[in-house]
């Protein structure tokens, strides 16, 4: 998000932001769903249950989000856990 410079954006204006440039939103925010309606913002969401957001963490989810991809629909909310 620092990137692209987004950083401090609250839920529903990044979503926003996200549905025009990407197909899924991978997030470590297990709140999102409940916060957000996300058949509005046409974007995948995917919640990585993997006690942080840091790379050593979310990367041994990665098999099972590639795997899931396929299955998704747009709008839709998944959570991938260890």
């Amino acid at each position: 998000m620092y990137e692209m410079g987004w950083a401090g954006i609250t839920n529903g204006e990044l979503l926003t932001l996200a549905a025009k440039q990407f197909d899924v939103f991978l997030t470590g925010d297990r709140n999102l769903s409940f916060q957000q309606n996300t058949l509005e913002f046409r974007i995948t969401v995917v919640i990585l249950v993997a006690g942080s957001t840091q790379l050593h963490r979310t990367l041994p989810l990665m098999p099972k989000v590639l795997a899931l991809l396929p299955t998704l629909q747009r709008g839709q909310v998944a959570t991938v856990v260890p």
